[in-house]
Parts: C-alpha cells; sequence; structure tokens
C-alpha cells in the first residue's frame, strides 16, 4: 500500500550525518513515554536509521512502543501522548494496520515518531530485524546510506515516493536478517 500523502516537515527531506546524540535523546523520550503511559508499556524500542551507529538519517527519533493491547491503547494512550506534545495520525491506521502512530514537532520538521503496537505485530519483529541486521552488517548499512541520500536529492518533498522508493532495499535486507534467523535457530 502506498505512503499516504504527505509533507517532512514542511521542506525538503534532509539526511543527516549521523548524530551521536541520538541514542541519548531516545533515552530522554523513552524515559518520558514510559512515564506517560504507564502500565500500558511492555517496551520501548529505538528503530529507524536513527537507531544504528554511524549511519546518516533524517533527524527523527523513532520509538517502538509494545503495549498488552492496541484496543486499550487506543482508549488510553493517545491523551497521554498529545500531553508530551505528540499528534496522533489516524489516517495512518490503513497503511499501518494495528499500529496508532505519532508524530512530535508540529507543525515541523518532526523531531519523534512513536508507533504502538503490540509486540505480536509481525512488523515489530521487522522493526527489529532490520535496525539489527544494519548495526552488524556495516556494507549494507553504507548501501542504504547512498541510496537514502539519493532518493532524498531525487524526490526532494515527496517523502511518499521515498519510502516507496526504499521498499525493495528494505524487503531484501529484511530476506537476508530472515535467513540469516532461521540458520542461527537451526544450528544445534
Amino acid at each position: 500500500m502506498k505512503t499516504p500523502a504527505e509533507k517532512f516537515g514542511g521542506g525538503p527531506i534532509v539526511i543527516a550525518e549521523y548524530n551521536s546524540a541520538w541514542p541519548m535523546m531516545f533515552e530522554r523520550e523513552r524515559g518520558a513515554v514510559r512515564e506517560a503511559l504507564g502500565k500500558l508499556v511492555l517496551e520501548i524500542e529505538h528503530i529507524g536509521s536513527t537507531a544504528i551507529p554511524g549511519l546518516p538519517a533524517k533527524p527523527i527519533i523513532d520509538l517502538l512502543v509494545g503495549i498488552r493491547s492496541l484496543a486499550e491503547a487506543r482508549s488510553r494512550a493517545v491523551e497521554p501522548l498529545v500531553q508530551l506534545g505528540y499528534v496522533y495520525i489516524p489516517e495512518y491506521e490503513p497503511w499501518l494496520p494495528d499500529e496508532l502512530f505519532f508524530r512530535k514537532g508540529v507543525p515541523g520538521p518532526w523531531t519523534h515518531h512513536v508507533h504502538v503496537m503490540e509486540p505480536g505485530n509481525p512488523r515489530w519483529d521487522d522493526h527489529l530485524r532490520f535496525r539489527d541486521y544494519l548495526r552488524m552488517h556495516p556494507a549494507t548499512a553504507a548501501a542504504y546510506a547512498e541510496l537514502k541520500k539519493t532518493l532524498a536529492q531525487r524526490f526532494r518533498e515527496n517523502i511518499g515516493a521515498y519510502r516507496d522508493a526504499k521498499d525493495n532495499f528494505v524487503r531484501d535486507v529484511l530476506a537476508r536478517a530472515r535467513a540469516a534467523d532461521n540458520g542461527a535457530t537451526t544450528r544445534p
């Protein structure tokens, strides 16, 4: 499914060089989100390109928030996250099934994204698998960085086209990561 039309914070797509402050920014926001959502939260992971040391990225910290029940989160998580400065984007639900998506930094540029889902959602594993594969394979991460820079120049302000153009690369990395996972689990 195609990405909904959107703007990247009201300007061109920016791929920034890696910033060693990104992990600290994640930790600070993880604490705030955990405090705001309390017992709804099972775990919070740093995902996306800012979670991969050395990788250039759109300077947006992505938080993957695992919850027990999406229905419960839908009724109890929106208001606390809004109080932290997030905007709930319900229009993304058809594109991101079984996930609640939030942005911070309105009107832009965005500084944080929060992806709320149950850890049993297949996208949960894909987010972590992709992140971990790039962390362990610097040559693949470097190829991804070059692709992102090229696509940012090509698509300038069209974040949907930028994301769609990365799909084949992401699918290929996920296939390699799954194959590596399967090999690891079948060894004695």
